[in-house]
């Protein structure tokens, strides 16, 4: 494998007091592009499927500074990089990446927290294969893309390990006040890009801790609650407030706040509410939507009894009922909680599943069953009410639905018992109704999601402003945190319109005195 040559020092000096052309172009020399596609991806290290399918510790271990300069070296510095296109935050991939190729990774968290104040966290979760790495211009010319993601995460864990986190310089105090609603993806980068333009930002979250989804509903061997609360720790250097345990709509409602002096508002609640079957028995006692089983194994720290004493019911023979992510973190949180059987039971083919590939290929290692083209059609249940069964039906894939994807149906007089004493619902989320049943005046549409334009976030209301799973539904962080980003920019926008207003109404004040 070839080596980078080591850069002349004051080369390297350049680079970290301005990364221009006229310093990438000397690092593409180091090492000429054609080179470049000949180096192998480094593969990130992972624990193995009969030590981690027992325990909650997390699976992915991370690239260490040598595996993450060579990564980096794969990055072609591309003339127009399709990278930066696929992500929804519009991270400077190119130069976060060049800026990890010559070992400044202090720099390169700086980059990187200028789009992003959420990196460990996109490191980890994020479907970076169809994103950023889908349209890199590696992968088409290889087969094989940059790691984005996983420099991405290398470098928030360097600098958490290092214990020097970078905070901006924040600019003087607007005098404008804003309000997020829910500490979830969307409305922590609202908080973040907000409180580095100078306005003073408090965040209402109806949990006792931030994250959101993110706390209650990603697993700790998916996501470790340390680096979601470095994240937080560092939005709390920003000058962000967090008021938990505080339901707007409830301890407040947004017409409340309004009158306590906000200036612009944004609803990040998120999609809490679940999906369900609508099938015989469901209410069976052993029957968790997802939403609940994670929550109480995540949140409520189940999985770490008798510390906690959270109740979980702890089947034998668990079926998640789903085939996207949210369904891979219960069926190996189920496994992990001593399951003999864990099973995803999904109605269409293993193609058509939404979950990352990633999720599906670690739960097939650690011994996951996955039953395909299969629904149920009612839950059987014992004298005690405790679900025992379920009456399934084949499937087969007909034409494609308005997702895109073949539409499954029923196969006649294929119906099957599968014994079961545990079932997740796995099935997706809508919007949470809260905010929307307490403010008449904010549309919604036919599925309770908050109406926007899609342009700016912008609601019905003026100054209010929505993002992530409250006008998407169900899905996925990066999603949410490229809505947040849009919502900041127009908010700070009207904070600014609504300040010029002020100065000329009080200008016309002074002429007429």
């Amino acid at each position: 494998m070839t080596e980078k040559k080591e850069m002349a020092p004051e080369l390297k000096e350049g680079l970290k007091a301005e990364f221009n052309k006229e310093w990438r172009k000397e690092l593409r020399k180091s090492l000429p592009v054609k080179e470049r596609t000949k180096l192998r991806r480094q593969k990130m290290p992972e624990r193995k499927p009969e030590e981690r399918n027992v325990d909650f510790d997390e699976v992915n271990l991370g690239l260490d500074a040598r595996k993450a300069k060579k990564e980096a070296q794969r990055c072609l510095d591309c003339a127009n990089p399709q990278c930066v296109l696929g992500c929804p935050v519009g991270i400077d991939i190119p130069t976060f990446i060049k800026l990890i190729e010559i070992g400044d990774f202090a720099q390169s968290i700086q980059k990187m927290k200028e789009t992003n104040s959420l990196p460990a966290i996109c490191g980890r979760v994020c479907p970076q294969e169809t994103q950023c790495e889908e349209l890199c211009n590696l992968k088409k010319a290889t087969g094989t893309p940059v790691a984005i993601g996983n420099l991405e995460r290398f470098i928030a864990d360097y600098e958490m390990s290092q214990g020097d986190v970078y905070i901006p310089q924040i600019p003087p105090p607007t005098g404008y006040k804003v309000a997020i609603i829910g500490a979830g993806p969307a409305g922590l980068t609202v908080a973040g890009e907000l409180a580095k333009k100078g306005h003073k930002v408090t965040i209402f979250e109806a949990l006792h801790v931030a994250g959101g989804v993110l706390a209650y509903g990603i697993p700790e061997f998916r996501l470790p609650k340390k680096n979601l609360q470095a994240e937080v720790d560092y939005l709390k250097r920003l000058g962000v407030e967090l008021k938990t345990n505080f339901i707007v709509g409830l301890t407040a409602t947004l017409e409340d706040l309004r009158n306590d002096g906000f200036d612009a508002f944004f609803i990040g609640t998120g999609a809490g509410l679940p999906n369900f079957m609508r099938v015989p028995g469901e209410n069976l006692i052993g029957i968790y939507s997802a939403n609940e089983y994670l929550t109480r194994v995540n949140l409520m720290r189940a999985y770490d009894f008798p510390k906690y004493d959270t109740p979980v019911f702890l089947g034998k023979r668990a079926a998640v009922l789903g085939g996207g992510n949210v369904a891979m973190d219960s069926v190996r949180t189920a496994k992990r909680l001593g399951a003999e059987l864990a099973a995803i039971v999904y109605r269409r083919s293993r193609i058509e599943m939404p979950a990352r590939i990633e999720e599906v290929h670690h739960a097939e290692e650690e011994g996951i069953e996955f039953h395909f083209l299969t629904t149920p059609t009612k839950f059987i249940g014992d004298e005690k009410h405790q679900v025992k069964a379920m009456e399934c039906l084949r499937m087969e894939l007909g034409e494609p639905d308005s997702s895109g994807r073949r539409r499954p149906i029923p196969i006649e007089g294929s119906e099957f018992i599968m014994d079961v004493d545990m079932v997740v619902v796995a099935i997706g989320n809508s919007p949470n109704p809260l905010i929307p049943q307490t403010t008449p005046q904010l549309k919604v549409g036919k599925w309770g999601n908050v109406e926007v334009d899609w342009d700016t976030m912008a609601t019905s209301i003026e100054g209010v402003y929505a993002g992530g799973d409250i006008i998407r539904g169900g899905a996925t962080v990066i999603l949410a945190m490229g809505d947040a980003r849009i919502a900041a920019a127009e908010m700070d926008k009207y904070l600014n319109t609504k300040k010029s207003k002020l100065q000329g109404t009080k200008s016309k004040k002074r002429r007429a005195k």
